[in-house]
């Protein structure tokens, strides 16, 4: 079967396939090219992409990340503190500690591959920026 990887074609013209920017901008790199960097900081997406000079400064991603990202932390989280509450044997400090310990690593991990997700869907679907 033909894989694409992620720096095959540039999706500038008319043809924006959503799957193959959404993954790019899962792996944090410019949807349109795959080469580039998407962000500058953290959270932060470049002005431009180094590679092929996509202009990402008017696509914003707003508080769709965010709400992805704590829809997938509860979803992960809440298996294990439905064990922790049914497992009488262990401490209650565990589930105080563990869990928000959790929660905030998975946010921390998630939120800029989501916001790279989120950008490359918002990208390949021509969302009005204004």
């Amino acid at each position: 079967m033909f894989k694409l990887s992620l720096s095959d074609a540039t999706l500038q013209g008319e043809d924006r396939k959503t799957a193959l920017s959404v993954r790019r901008g899962v792996c944090m790199r410019c949807p349109n090219c795959g080469s580039g960097k998407l962000f500058a900081r953290y959270l932060k997406p470049v002005t431009a992409c180094a590679s092929c000079g996509e202009n990402w400064s008017a696509v914003r991603a707003d508080d769709g990340p965010a709400w992805l990202t704590i829809l997938i932390v509860g979803h992960l989280v809440a298996p294990v503190l439905i064990e922790i509450i049914r497992n009488p044997e262990r401490p209650l400090w565990v589930g105080l500690i563990a869990i928000p310990l959790l929660a905030g690593a998975l946010s921390i991990a998630l939120l800029q591959p989501v916001k790279g997700l989120w950008m490359g869907i918002i990208w390949a679907n021509r969302v009005p920026t204004s």
